[in-house]
C-alpha cells in the first residue's frame, strides 16, 4: 500500500459547538493587540459622528440660531480637519486590523496542522460510512484555507461592530435628546432582522456547508490529478479526468452561487428594511416641523438625520454579523470534525506564534529541538507480538505477526504485492493503529508507536520520499544542526557523492517540488541520506531496491554493514522490504509474508530449500 505523510482523514459526526466561546478565546489569545485594534476602530466608528455636531451649528449659524459666534467658514475648517484625522486613523487601524487577523489565522492553522502532524492516525475509523466520508490530502487545504479564513473575518468584525456598537449608544441618546417618539421608531428595522435571521438559520448553515464542501472536493481531484500525473497519461484517461473535474466545479459553482446570493439577499433584506425605517422616521420628522408644540430646527434636523445613519448602520451590521456567526459555526464544526478525538478548544488553544509584531523586528525562529541520546534509545531487541491491523471495511491487513530483530542484523520483508508489507512498517511505526498485539523495544513497552519511532531511536524512508521545495542541504538536515562533513559522510552512505559532484550549486541545488529535479534513485538516497545524517538506530527502509540499479543498491548495502563493523558508536540496525536477492541473501533473517500473514521465516538458503519457494519470490 502506497505510503502518505497523512493517512486519508476521517470525518465522523459533528456535536454542536459554543461558537462564541470559541471566538472569545481567540480574541484572548492577544488581549493587548485586540484592544490596540478596537481603539483604533472605535476612532475610525466614531469620529464620523462628531461633524453631525458641526452640520448642526453650521446651519443653525445660517439661520441665526447657533449657539457658538463662528463663522460659517470656522465650521468648513473643522469639518475638513476631522475628516483628515479620520483618514490618518483609518491608514493606522488598517495597520493593526491586518496584525490581529494574520495572528488570529495563523494561530488556527497551527494548531490544526499540530494536531494532524501528531496524531496520524486519530482519524481513522471502522466503518464504512467513515470510509465514504474520507477527505483527501487535497480536500484539507480547503479547511486551512477557507474555514480558517471564515472564522478570522468574524473574530475581526468582533472590534469593528463593538466600535459602530459605541457610538451607536451614543448617537441613540443624541436621538432620544432631539426626539423621543421618532428615536423609538428606530428599533423596528432591528426588531425585523433577529426574525429573519431565527428564519433563515438552517438555510445559511446548509448552504454554507455545502458550498465548503464543493470547494473541498474541488480541491481534493487537483491534488489527486498533480499526483497521479504519470498514471493518468498511461491509462489514457485525461479527458474523464477533465470531465470528472468540470462537473465538481460545476456543483460547486451552484453551491456558492446559492450561498452568496442567500447572503446577498440577507443583505439587501436588512439595507432595505433599515432604509424603509428611515423613510418613515423622515415623514413622521417632517410632520412634527410642522407642529408649533414640538418645533425642530433646521440645524436640530440635520443633526438628527446625520446620527440616525449610525444607528441604522449599526443595525446593518448586527444583521449581516448574526449571518456571519452561522457560518462561523459551520466552519468551526467542520475543522472540529477533522480533528476527531479532539475537542474544538485544540483549535484556539494559545501556542507560541512566531510573528512580526507591530513595532517590533520579527524574532527569530527557535532553533529545532536536537534529541539528546541516553542508554534508553540504544536498540538491543525489537519485539513485536500478534500485531494485528486490518483496513476499515475490509478483510486486508496484517494478523497476528510476530517478529524479534537483533541490534546490528538485517532483517528483509518480502512477499508478492497485497501481502501485507507496507501495512506492517506502518503500523510497527505508529503511521496505523494497530488493533492488537504489543511491541516491545528491549523488552519494555512501547505505548505511543508514533511518537516513540523518531530519531534517534528510528528513521523511515517510504516507497516515494517525501521532498520539500528547498534546497538538498535543507531536504537533509530539515532544521537538525550538522555541519558539511556530516552531511558528506551521510551522503556517500548513500552513495551520492557523485551526483553531488556533478551539481553546480552543490548542497544549495534546489530540487524543485516534491523533489522534481532529481531522478526516482536520486530522490531515494537523497532521503536515505537524510536517515543517516540522524545516526538512527533503527533504520526502515520501505522497498528502497524500486528506483535504485543494482551495482547501486550494493554499494549502498556494502556501505551501511561497513559502518556496522567500524569501531563508532553508531550500529544501525536495518528493517527493510526488499524482494532483490543480493539484499535476500546478505539478510540475517528473511520474513515471508502473504495476505498479511508471515508464512516463512528464516535464512535465505532455508527459504529457498521451501518447495514452495517459486510463489514466495
Amino acid at each position: 500500500m502506497p505510503y502518505a505523510p497523512f493517512p486519508n482523514i476521517m470525518i465522523s459526526s459533528t456535536k454542536k459547538l459554543a461558537g462564541w466561546q470559541l471566538l472569545w478565546q481567540l480574541i484572548c489569545y492577544k488581549p493587548k493587540l485586540y484592544l490596540i485594534d478596537t481603539c483604533f476602530w472605535i476612532f475610525i466608528m466614531g469620529l464620523p459622528a462628531l461633524p453631525g455636531l458641526i452640520i448642526r451649528e453650521f446651519f443653525n449659524s445660517l439661520t441665526g440660531k447657533a449657539q457658538f459666534g463662528l463663522s460659517p467658514w470656522a465650521f468648513i475648517a473643522g469639518f475638513i480637519a476631522l475628516n483628515l484625522g479620520h483618514i490618518l486613523v483609518i491608514f493606522i487601524g488598517r495597520i493593526t486590523k491586518t496584525q490581529h487577523r494574520f495572528t488570529m489565522r495563523s494561530l488556527l492553522r497551527r494548531n490544526l496542522l499540530e494536531r494532524l502532524l501528531n496524531n496520524p492516525h486519530a482519524q481513522i475509523k471502522v466503518t464504512q460510512d467513515d470510509i465514504e466520508n474520507a477527505v483527501s490530502q487535497g480536500e484539507v487545504i480547503s479547511y486551512f484555507r477557507d474555514d480558517a479564513e471564515h472564522i478570522e473575518d468574524n473574530v475581526a468584525w468582533v472590534s469593528e461592530i463593538f466600535g459602530e456598537g459605541l457610538f451607536a449608544v451614543l448617537s441613540l441618546a443624541i436621538l432620544l435628546s432631539v426626539n423621543v417618539p421618532m428615536t423609538v421608531f428606530v428599533f423596528l428595522p432591528l426588531v425585523g432582522m433577529i426574525v429573519i435571521i431565527q428564519k433563515a438559520e438552517i438555510r445559511i448553515k446548509k448552504y454554507r456547508q455545502s458550498s465548503r464542501q464543493a470547494t473541498q472536493q474541488v480541491t481534493g481531484i487537483l491534488g489527486e490529478i498533480f499526483s497521479s500525473v504519470q498514471a493518468i497519461k498511461v491509462a489514457g484517461a485525461e479527458q474523464d479526468v477533465l470531465t470528472y473535474f468540470r462537473t465538481l466545479n460545476d456543483k460547486r459553482r451552484e453551491s456558492m452561487v446559492k450561498d452568496s446570493l442567500l447572503k446577498a439577499i440577507l443583505n439587501s433584506l436588512f439595507q432595505n428594511m433599515v432604509n424603509f425605517g428611515t423613510g418613515l422616521i423622515l415623514v413622521m420628522a417632517s410632520f412634527l416641523m410642522q407642529n408649533g408644540d414640538n418645533q425642530l430646527t433646521v440645524g436640530d434636523f440635520a443633526l438628527f438625520v446625520y446620527n440616525l445613519s449610525f444607528v441604522t448602520g449599526f443595525f446593518a451590521s448586527v444583521g449581516g454579523f448574526m449571518a456571519l456567526y452561522k457560518q462561523t459555526e459551520v466552519a468551526f464544526e467542520r475543522m472540529a470534525d477533522l480533528i476527531s478525538g479532539a475537542s474544538a478548544e485544540t483549535l484556539v488553544a494559545p501556542n507560541q506564534l512566531y510573528l512580526p509584531e507591530l513595532g517590533k523586528s520579527r524574532k527569530n525562529l527557535p532553533q529545532l529541538e536536537q534529541s539528546i541520546e541516553n542508554a534508553s534509545h540504544n536498540l538491543q531487541s525489537l519485539n513485536l507480538s500478534n500485531l494485528t491491523y486490518i483496513y476499515p471495511g475490509t478483510n486486508q491487513g496484517i494478523v497476528d505477526i510476530n517478529l524479534q530483530i537483533q541490534r546490528g542484523s538485517l532483517t528483509v520483508i518480502t512477499g508478492r504485492i497485497g501481502a501485507g508489507k507496507t501495512t506492517l512498517l506502518r503500523v510497527l511505526l505508529g503511521l496505523l493503529p494497530k488493533q492488537a498485539g504489543e511491541i516491545y523495544w528491549n523488552n519494555h513497552l512501547v505505548v505511543d508507536p508514533a511518537n516513540f519511532f523518531v530519531p534517534p531511536r528510528s528513521a523511515y524512508t517510504p516507497q516515494i520520499p517525501q521532498l520539500f521545495s528547498y534546497s538538498l542541504r535543507e531536504n537533509i538536515l530539515l532544521g537538525l544542526s550538522k555541519d558539511d562533513a556530516d552531511i558528506q559522510t551521510a551522503l556517500k552512505m548513500a552513495v551520492f557523492e557523485q551526483d553531488l559532484a556533478a551539481m553546480n550549486e552543490k548542497l544549495e541545488t534546489l530540487v524543485g517540488t516534491k523533489g522534481v529535479r532529481l531522478s526516482g534513485g536520486q530522490m531515494q538516497r537523497v532521503a536515505a541520506a537524510r536517515m543517516f545524517v540522524r545516526q538512527p538506530e533503527l533504520l526502515v527502509f520501505d522497498d528502497l531496491s524500486s528506483a535504485l540499479d543494482v551495482e547501486t543498491e550494493l554499494t549502498l548495502w556494502s556501505r551501511i554493514f561497513a559502518n556496522t563493523t567500524e569501531e563508532n558508536s553508531w550500529t544501525p540496525t536495518c528493517l527493510v522490504v526488499s524482494h532483490r536477492r543480493s539484499v535476500l541473501r546478505r539478510a540475517d533473517q528473511i520474513i515471508v509474508m502473504k495476505a498479511g500473514r508471515v508464512v516463512a521465516q528464516g535464512k535465505f538458503e532455508d527459504i529457498l530449500a521451501d518447495e514452495q519457494a517459486d510463489w514466495i519470490f
